[in-house]
């Protein structure tokens, strides 16, 4: 395969990406990380082609223009990576340090730089942007997949290759004489250089697609713990943090307490005023007693107005005394609606983890709890029967 054929290979692979992406994101809404990135592809497979035409149409298309579709291009890869890693600051800074180097490139051509030297300044730039990107992943080191560190790493070290072929690709514009020593010298930095770009498309590409997959992946792992309209865990969540603490109360020591609560009449709400309204009442109660709760505390939901809370090494008096504070909260902040301000009360059962205790039973107890509390007029506290000694 020879140089022009390898060019010819850049520009066929950022097409196919280009394509696929086109059909990807043809029935959906396109989120901003990857059109950015799809944007990126199209700027490099124009590049690549005009490169790869080079010859057969005007200069001015096949070095500035050319060029300077290829810095836009990596410039946008760079700004894809950073704000799929949650910090777009890039808008700040691309825009000038692309504007800096497309300036740069067109000055030495249009005041006819030695060839070495514009190729090792076109080198340096690309690899600048490759590794603004390579920053992008390599940032929170310790919290990143093992996925990213790897791309991170390719993409340091190939940025760097193509760094050391830039400065080498200048250096020979001042060689003395174009001899064989120095024709041979020229012909395996194109080769290198190419050889880096042609890797870096591989890696940049599959790892941006990879990512993806991997973020969408954890995005939907967290649904199947968390509830989406509160952002507490939902049921299953819930059940998997508490699963721990059963197993604790099986020790000697502080027991951990487990309340239920249920907002009051919460029917009445969606029937008079919708279900939208109905989502921010809970909210909005939610955010009420996260504020009665300490960090080391838990809140889920169990399913429509009904909610459970975890407070470990808690005992029951502590627990009921949580408990009423949170009724408090509710009963004493109205939630403001666009429709109306409406009044919320709500009932609590309360008891605490028992050695012998299986998930079933905890929450029928606690539940067994509540209904008591509705039984007694609602807006009220009510205690588990104790069965023994154990819990006090």
């Amino acid at each position: 395969m020879d140089i022009k054929t390898l060019i010819l290979a850049l520009a066929l692979g950022n097409l196919s990406l280009c394509t696929a992406l086109f059909f990807f994101e043809y029935e959906r809404s396109k989120r901003f990380g990857l059109s950015t990135w799809a944007l990126a592809k199209q700027c490099q497979a124009a590049a690549w082609l005009l490169l790869y035409l080079r010859g057969s149409i005007p200069d001015l298309l096949s070095v500035p223009v050319a060029n300077g579709l290829l810095f836009a291009g990596v410039a946008l890869d760079a700004a894809a990576l950073w704000n799929a890693v949650g910090r777009p600051v890039w808008r700040r800074f691309l825009l000038p340090a692309l504007l800096v180097a497309q300036t740069a490139f067109a000055g030495a051509w249009l005041f006819d730089a030695p060839a070495p030297v514009r190729v090792g300044a076109g080198a340096l730039i690309v690899a600048g942007f490759f590794l603004a990107g390579a920053l992008a992943l390599a940032r929170r080191w310790r919290h990143n997949s093992l996925l990213q560190r790897f791309l991170a790493a390719g993409m340091l070290v190939l940025s760097l290759a193509l760094a050391l072929r830039g400065l080498l690709a200048a250096g020979l514009a001042d060689a003395d004489g174009q001899g064989a020593g120095a024709g041979l010298a020229e012909t395996l930095l194109q080769w290198l250089g190419f050889g880096v770009l042609y890797l870096m498309m591989l890696v940049n590409s599959f790892g941006y697609l990879l990512l993806s997959r991997q973020r969408l992946q954890s995005q939907l792992d967290l649904l199947e713990v968390q509830d989406a309209l509160t952002e507490v865990p939902n049921r299953r969540g819930f059940y998997q943090a508490l699963a721990p603490w059963m197993a604790l109360a099986r020790r000697p020591g502080m027991p951990t307490a487990l309340i239920i609560l249920n907002l009051d009449h919460f029917k009445r709400v969606n029937d008079n005023y919708g279900h939208p309204v109905g989502d921010a009442v809970l909210k909005s109660m939610v955010e009420v007693c996260l504020r009665q709760l300490r960090d080391s505390d838990l809140m889920g939901r169990l399913g429509g107005a009904e909610f459970a809370i975890q407070l470990p090494r808690t005992a029951l008096a502590d627990a009921l005394v949580v408990a009423e504070r949170i009724r408090n909260a509710v009963a004493a902040v109205p939630v403001k609606t666009e429709r109306a301000v409406i009044n919320l009360t709500a009932s609590l059962g309360v008891t605490t983890i028992r050695a012998d205790d299986s998930t079933v039973s905890l929450f029928k107890r606690a539940d067994e709890a509540l209904q008591q509390a509705k039984r007694d007029g609602r807006n009220r506290v009510a205690e588990a029967r104790a069965a023994s000694p154990l819990e006090a």
